[in-house]
C-alpha cells in the first residue's frame, strides 16, 4: 500500500497503541448507543388498532402520503384519503391516524378512521356507543357468516363481510379486518360486527377525494364497467363517468359495445362535471385529431367523391367520405327525371355511391358539426342541356301526366324533362276548375310547345292548340282556286268573313295571319249596305246604269262579295282571297 497521497509537508500522524485503544472504545460506545435505541424502538412494536396516533406528514408522492407516527418505520395513506386528493397536504401537517397493518413495501398501513382494539367489555361498549371501528381477526367460517375475534367472539354475517361469495369469505380466515360493532349484548355475550360498512365508508371517502381532484379538461384513466344503449360507464376509481356513444369516435357508432369491451382500460378526457348531480361526462374522440380540420384542404365544391351510405332518412342519405366526415345527399339531388319521395327508393345503407360535392360548410364552433352537401344526379348528364336541340317552339310533343297543381298539369316529355300545361291551355270549349276534371296521372297526352326557358328549366305547353276548330275544318274542306262568298268586315287592311269565326285577308292587301286578322278587328263589323245595292239594280233596269267596266267595285264594309281562295296554310291557320 502506498502513502504517497498524503498532502505535501503534512506530517503523517503517528499510530500508537494508545490511539488504537481510544478509537476502539469510542466505536464500541457509539455502536452501543445505536443498539439501545434500536431495542427501545422495537421492544414493543406498534400493534394494529392499539391506539389513535398523531401522524406528521413528511412527504407526498404521486399516489401516497407518508407520515411519521413516532416509530422507526413510517406509515402511509393513499392520497385519496384526503380532501382534494391531498392537493392541499404539505409536510409538517398533522393528522390523527390508526395502524391497520403492514403493506408490501414495509410501511405501516394507516387509516384516518378512529380504530380501537378493545380488551374488555367496557372497551367494547365504548366502541359500540361511539361507532368506532375495531380490529378483529377472522377465526372461522360458520353458518351464515364468519366468526371474528375482537377480544371476544363476534359474529359477522356473510352479507356484511364485503365479499361476494363463500370462497372469498374463506380467504379472510386468519386475516385481520377492520369492522364496526352493530349489536352488543353484554349479558348474553352476543356481538355482531359489520366489515362492509367500513369498506363502503372508506371507498366513499376515497371517492370524495378523487372527485374533488377531477377537473374539466383533465385526461384520466378509466375502466369500462357497463354498457347502455346511449353509452358506456367507466370506473374512474370509485367514481362513475359516462362516455356517450357520440363521444367514442368521430365515426358514427350504433352501439358502444361494437367498439369497446367490458374491463377495457381507456384514456379519456373529462368534458363536463355537473357539481349538482355529480355526473361526469367523458370523451374518447376528443383525444384524437378531428377529421374536419383537414376537410377544406382535401375537398372542394364540384369535386367527385366516392363513399359508403351510412344511413338513410326520408329527406336524404348520409354518405361517409372518410372516417368521421359525412355528407348529405338530399332527395332533391338524387334524380333529374324521377320525383324522389323517399331516399330509400334510390339508395340503401352500405351501398357505395359516387357523388359531386355541392357545398362545404365548416363547423362554426367547437361543439358544432360541419355540413357537406352532395349531389347524386350531378354525376349523370343533365337532360336540360339537350332541350334546345330536341324541342322547338311550335313543335308537337307527347308525354305522360306526372302530377297536378291547381294551376295546371305537369307532363314528362323526356327523361328528366317536364313541361307545364296551364289550366287555360288544356281545353278550349270550357273553363276548368282543376286539371283532374279532364286528365289523370299517367295519361299520355299530346301538346304543342309554346315557350322554352332552359335556364329556369321551364317549358310551357298547350293541349288546346292541337284540338281541331271550325277554321281547321274549313281549310281541310277547301282548296286554292275555290270561289266563295264573304262579307267585308274591314276595308283596310281588308278582312273578309267567310263563315262564323273564319276570316281571310284579301289578296290585294298585306298578307295577314289569323291572329293578325283578329287584332285588326277592333270595331264591330258593319252591316251590309243594302240601299246602295238596291239603287244599283234599279238604275240598270231603267237603262240608266253605266256600262260595265273591268274595274271591280271598291270594297266597302258590309258588302257581300264573291272571292277566290288564293292561299290556305293549315300550320299558321292563314287564308288569303281575292275578288272573283
Amino acid at each position: 500500500m502506498s502513502y504517497d497521497t498524503a498532502p505535501e509537508n503534512q506530517p503523517i500522524p503517528e499510530i500508537t497503541s494508545e490511539s488504537v485503544t481510544e478509537a476502539a472504545a469510542e466505536s464500541t460506545e457509539n455502536f452501543g448507543d445505536l443498539l439501545v435505541q434500536f431495542e427501545r424502538s422495537h421492544a414493543h412494536p406498534p400493534q394494529a388498532g392499539q391506539q389513535q396516533l398523531e401522524g406528521t406528514v413528511i412527504s407526498v408522492s404521486a399516489d401516497q402520503v407518508f407520515l411519521d407516527i413516532g416509530y422507526k418505520i413510517e406509515g402511509a395513506l393513499p392520497r385519496s384519503a384526503f380532501d382534494h386528493n391531498a392537493a392541499d397536504v404539505a409536510p409538517g401537517q398533522t393528522y390523527p391516524v390508526s395502524i391497520t397493518g403492514r403493506n408490501e413495501e414495509g410501511y405501516y398501513d394507516l387509516s384516518r378512521f378512529k380504530v380501537a382494539q378493545p380488551k374488555d367489555w367496557s372497551a367494547l361498549e365504548e366502541a359500540f356507543a361511539q361507532k368506532i371501528a375495531v380490529i378483529g381477526t377472522v377465526t372461522a367460517v360458520v353458518k351464515g357468516g364468519a366468526s371474528v375475534d375482537i377480544g371476544v367472539r363476534a359474529f359477522m354475517p356473510a352479507s356484511r363481510s364485503g365479499t361476494h361469495d363463500a370462497a372469498a369469505l374463506e380467504v379472510l380466515v386468519g386475516q385481520q379486518i377492520t369492522c364496526r360493532i352493530t349489536k352488543l349484548d353484554v349479558a348474553d355475550e352476543d356481538v355482531v360486527v359489520d366489515r362492509r360498512v367500513v369498506l363502503e365508508e372508506q371507498v366513499r371517502i376515497e371517492a370524495e377525494g378523487r372527485y374533488a381532484a377531477l377537473k374539466e379538461g383533465d385526461t384520466v384513466t378509466g375502466t369500462v364497467r357497463t354498457f347502455m344503449p346511449y353509452g358506456a360507464f367507466l370506473d374512474l376509481g370509485g367514481i362513475d363517468g359516462l362516455l356517450h356513444v357520440s363521444d367514442i369516435a368521430w365515426t358514427r357508432i350504433a352501439k358502444p359495445e361494437d367498439v369497446l369491451a367490458a374491463g377495457q382500460k381507456l384514456e379519456v378526457k373529462i368534458l363536463k362535471i355537473d357539481s349538482d348531480t355529480r355526473k361526469i361526462s367523458l370523451g374518447l374522440k376528443q383525444l384524437q385529431p378531428e377529421p374536419w380540420q383537414a376537410v377544406t384542404e382535401h375537398y372542394q365544391p364540384g369535386q367527385r367523391i366516392s363513399g359508403s351510405v351510412t344511413r338513410v332518412t326520408d329527406f336524404g342519405a348520409f354518405v361517409e367520405i372518410e372516417p368521421g366526415v359525412e355528407g348529405l345527399i338530399h332527395v332533391s339531388e338524387m334524380s333529374w327525371g324521377k320525383k324522389v319521395r323517399v331516399a330509400s327508393d334510390i339508395v340503401k345503407p352500405g351501398e357505395r355511391v359516387d357523388a359531386i360535392i355541392l357545398s362545404i360548410t365548416p363547423p362554426e364552433g367547437p361543439h358544432q358539426a360541419g355540413r357537406i352537401s352532395l349531389g347524386l344526379k350531378q354525376t349523370l348528364t343533365d337532360p336540360w342541356t339537350e332541350v334546345a336541340q330536341k324541342f322547338s317552339v311550335g313543335s308537337q310533343v307527347h308525354g305522360s301526366v306526372t302530377r297536378f297543381m291547381a294551376f295546371g298539369a305537369f307532363v314528362q316529355i323526356a327523361e328528366g324533362v317536364e313541361g307545364l300545361v296551364h289550366i287555360s291551355e288544356i281545353v278550349a270549349d270550357r273553363r276548368l276548375n282543376h286539371p283532374s276534371e279532364v286528365l289523370h296521372v299517367g295519361q299520355t297526352v299530346q301538346a304543342q310547345v309554346l315557350a322554352i326557358d332552359a335556364g329556369k328549366r321551364q317549358i310551357k305547353l298547350s293541349m288546346k292548340q292541337l284540338i281541331p276548330t271550325g277554321l281547321d275544318e274549313y281549310i281541310a274542306e277547301h282548296k286554292v282556286g275555290d270561289k266563295v262568298s264573304g262579307r267585308v268586315l274591314v276595308e283596310s287592311p281588308a278582312v273578309i268573313e267567310l263563315g262564323e269565326g273564319i276570316r281571310a285577308a284579301c289578296g290585294t292587301h298585306a298578307v295577314l295571319s289569323a291572329p293578325a286578322i283578329n287584332a285588326a278587328m277592333s270595331t264591330t263589323p258593319a252591316k251590309a249596305d243594302l240601299s246602295s245595292l238596291t239603287s244599283m239594280l234599279q238604275a240598270r233596269w231603267k237603262g240608266s246604269a253605266p256600262a260595265s267596266t273591268n274595274q271591280p267595285e271598291p270594297l266597302q264594309a258590309g258588302q257581300i262579295r264573291t272571292f277566290k281562295i288564293t292561299r290556305l296554310d293549315s300550320a299558321t291557320k292563314a287564308i288569303e282571297v281575292e275578288l272573283a
